[in-house]
Parts: structure tokens; sequence; C-alpha cells
């Protein structure tokens, strides 16, 4: 597995960002954005990693940084490079939360998941790696660390069907889940005008924001120029598969025209834009 480097971006708050990449059995998974806030009495986690081996590095890294214990672990949405990692925390005691629907949504993607990462990662999988939250997000909820608040906002169909941002009150720091895609194209598994709705709503608070910590790319301090190219991605398949579908082109027609002008200002495109239209 490649170097896990973790970055301090504001006072207890850290960082390490995942390649941007396909999960494959070089890098073990670790594609997507993982991130810890440590209090004055225990540590959160948010997001583990695509795979067992990078929640253990994660885990690793937490433990060179400081002796409290983890007593919260995360997960921004239910995607395999998001909560793999949630096994290496599975004996510490921690309670795991995510966001309603996420269960759900998981279970109904089991054997799909498992099976993917047998062959993408070149490992064998198990019921292990499936760490169910015990509290769930309905729309907000907050948690202490012990003089340190995360304030938890879950949202409605966007990216998926349950994703969850974490704003540390302290430092004033965003992590998006995959609500943000950075230089990688966004993937639509939900609604892309549910989504669009949700950008607009971050978008509200940005002032309140010094740090932004994305699903998938660098962080950043912006909050609007960081939403900006992922809007304009969202809202040319939006505008255009309405267009598409007013003009009686099929679906073939429309995976192959609608928002191609994107195609070089995106990383992964041709990965995932044809299936991000279809959703659309």
């Amino acid at each position: 597995m490649p170097a896990f480097a973790v970055e301090q971006i504001a006072d207890g708050v850290f960082v390490h960002q995942g390649l941007q990449a396909e999960a494959d059995d070089r890098n073990h998974g670790d594609i997507g954005n993982l991130g810890f806030v440590i209090g004055d009495d225990c540590v959160a986690v948010i997001d583990t990693g695509g795979s067992p081996s990078v929640g253990r590095a994660l885990r690793r890294a937490i433990e060179v940084r400081t002796s409290l214990p983890v007593c919260y672990v995360i997960n921004t949405h239910m995607h395999p490079d998001h909560i793999f990692g949630n096994a290496a925390f599975a004996d510490t005691g921690a309670r795991f939360v995510a966001a309603a629907g996420f269960t759900q949504a998981l279970a109904a993607r089991r054997t799909t998941y498992l099976e993917r990462a047998e062959r993408t990662l070149g490992v064998a999988t198990n019921d292990g790696w499936l760490v169910m939250p015990g509290d769930t997000v309905v729309e907000r909820m907050r948690i202490d660390l012990g003089g340190r608040y995360l304030a938890l906002t879950a949202w409605a169909d966007a990216h998926t069907d349950n994703d969850l941002t974490v704003v540390d009150e302290s430092s004033r720091t965003l992590f998006t889940g995959d609500l943000l895609f950075i230089d990688r194209v966004p993937a639509i598994d939900a609604s892309v005008t549910g989504w669009l709705d949700a950008i607009e709503s971050l978008a509200q608070h940005a002032a309140d924001i010094a740090h932004v910590v994305p699903g998938h790319g660098p962080v950043g301090e912006q909050l609007n120029a960081m939403l900006a190219p992922q809007t304009r991605y969202l809202k040319a398949i939006r505008d255009q598969v309405r267009s598409a579908i007013d003009e009686g082109y099929g679906l073939a027609y429309t995976t192959a025209h609608v928002a191609r002008a994107e195609r070089d200002r995106w990383l992964l495109f041709d990965d995932y834009h044809a299936r991000n239209v279809t959703a659309a």
C-alpha cells in the first residue's frame, strides 16, 4: 500500500487525501478523503477508506497523534471507498454514525459491493467489512468530543440518498463527503436536481466555513469557488438531459452528446459520465 500521508489543516483536524484513481490491488481502495478530529476527551473519525487495510493505516495515524480513544466513526454515505475501513475500528467501542437510509442502502448492495471489492482489490472479503451504524441522523445531530462539537447534517437525495456532512465548530471545517468532488468527475447515485439543491444550501453558509474537505480532491478554503465547477457540470447534465427528452432523443444519443464539452475538465470522465447522464 502507498505511504499513508496525513495533513493537519487546523488545530486538531487531520485529513488524508485519497488518490484520484479507481480502486485497485495497488492502492487498496485508498481513493477517498478521510479525516479525524481530536477533542479533549476523544476522537471522531470521518470516513475510513476503501478497505480494512486503509482503515488500519488511518487508525495507526490517529494513534501516532493522540492516546485518546476513538469515540465516533462517522460515515458520510455508504459507498465502499468511504466505509470499508470501518472494520479497523470495530473493536474500539466507538459509536458508528450515518444518515438515515445508510443501512438500507448498504444492505441492498451488500453482495455487489463485496464481490466487486474482491475483483478490484484482489482480496477476500466478508461481512465484517460492512459495519452498520448504531446511530442515525434524520436531520441534524450535534456530538461532543469533550469541549469540541461536531454538527452533522443529513441531506435529501443528492449524490446518494444518505449523504451526511460534518462541521467542526471550533475550526469551522466542513467535511462535505461526496457532495463535493474536486478535479475527479462527480458521480450521480441519486438525484441531479437534489444534488444541485444541496449545493445551493451549502453555498448559503460559505461565509461560516474556513476549511473545506471534499470527498475527493484537495482541501481548500473557498467553498463557493470549490463548488462552482461541479455546479456547472451538474447543471449542464440537468439542462441538456431535459432538452434531449423534450426533443424526443433516446438514451443512446443522449449519453453520447450531453455535456461532452466537460470531458477535458475532469479526471475519470469516461468512467462515470455516461452513467451520470443515464442516472439523470
